[in-house]
């Protein structure tokens, strides 16, 4: 775990289930003094946790806002990699700038560069995302897994695979659909996006940077108006405020096991879990790439992600990249 002393002191409190805690006996456990107990209070009280004290018995944590940092994220994380050193953020410009230098800088395998804000969140071909403050979940996973260049791709359908289980496992009142290649859709509305870019020398990957966006808590009124017919949030379709930080910890710990699975064994279990979940197979489809637009039944995707469109001549046409609108 990579943790700061702020981090430990936090952890602490969130295991004492509301008892309270000598600040004396936080000070020896963490070899510190009894003043530095008391500045990181403070932080965290400027952070949003309130504290009680209780006469004789020290601190009480009372009151605990809704983050998705560190201290939060390690009571749901069962990971053994991912998450286990994170970098959180209340605002940056977009974790997916935060990640590349991380890599050129060793960040190791698992990495996490999560943010409560984004002022410049971007998903595919450079479009806009919009990352309201508090709301969602923004994050990029830094992972560095032995596989060759041309398999990067296989990566975003694995993220996706991995987010939607994630979602089935918490909740109840709705069935997320995977658009391909890489949105998570709800009701016909887009919840998630997820963007894959890759570090790589010429034969080999040095990392992916697997941003993240999900729409968590936002209510309708907070997306833009040209939004508002395309896109949701989890809260709106489970009809409840979500716990961001359990959501987070549940995606790690799927996307853990799907990357180390594909490593592993190939692609061909992905796939057929991908197209379990799929919203795209069996529909009609438009695909648009930069060169022409493909009409036709969106058949099967290929063992290389490739998506297969039957055109009305009856002619298959493989789909490697492209905005795909369902018919």
């Amino acid at each position: 775990m990579h943790f700061t002393m702020k981090d430990e002191i936090l952890k602490r409190f969130l295991n004492a289930n509301g008892e309270p805690i000598s600040g004396q006996a936080l000070a020896d456990e963490l070899q510190v003094s009894r003043t530095a107990i008391w500045k990181h209070l403070q932080t965290l009280k400027q952070e949003g946790y309130e504290f009680d004290t209780v006469k004789k018995r020290g601190y009480k944590l009372v009151t605990v806002p809704d983050k998705v940092d560190m201290g939060q994220l390690q009571q749901f994380l069962k990971t053994k990699r991912y998450g286990r050193q994170v970098h959180y953020f209340e605002s940056v410009e977009s974790t997916q700038l935060v990640a590349h230098e991380l890599v050129r800088e060793g960040g190791p395998d698992g990495t996490v560069i999560i943010a409560e804000h984004q002022t410049a969140g971007r998903g595919r071909m450079m479009r806009e995302w919009e990352s309201s403050e508090g709301k969602g979940i923004w994050m990029t996973i830094i992972i560095r897994p032995e596989i060759a260049p041309h398999q990067a791709p296989q990566f975003t359908l694995v993220t996706a695979v991995a987010v939607v289980n994630a979602m089935k496992a918490m909740f109840k009142n709705f069935t997320p659909e995977i658009k391909w290649p890489n949105d998570i859709l709800v009701n016909g509305k887009k919840t998630t996006g997820i963007l894959t870019e890759m570090v790589a020398e010429a034969d080999r990957i040095q990392a992916l940077l697997i941003g993240i966006g999900i729409n968590v808590n936002q209510q309708m009124d907070d997306f833009p108006e040209p939004l508002q017919s395309i896109a949701t949030s989890i809260a709106i379709e489970e009809g409840e405020p979500i716990e961001r930080v359990h959501l987070v910890a549940n995606v790690l710990d799927f996307l853990e096991h799907y990357s180390d699975m594909y490593v592993k064994n190939g692609f061909g279990f992905i796939k057929t879990l991908w197209e379990d979940s799929s919203g795209t197979i069996g529909k009609r489809v438009k695909a648009t790439t930069l060169r022409e637009v493909v009409e036709g039944e969106a058949i099967s995707i290929t063992e290389n992600g490739v998506l297969q469109i039957r055109q009305a001549n009856g002619e298959v046409k493989g789909i490697y990249s492209a905005d795909i609108e369902i018919l």
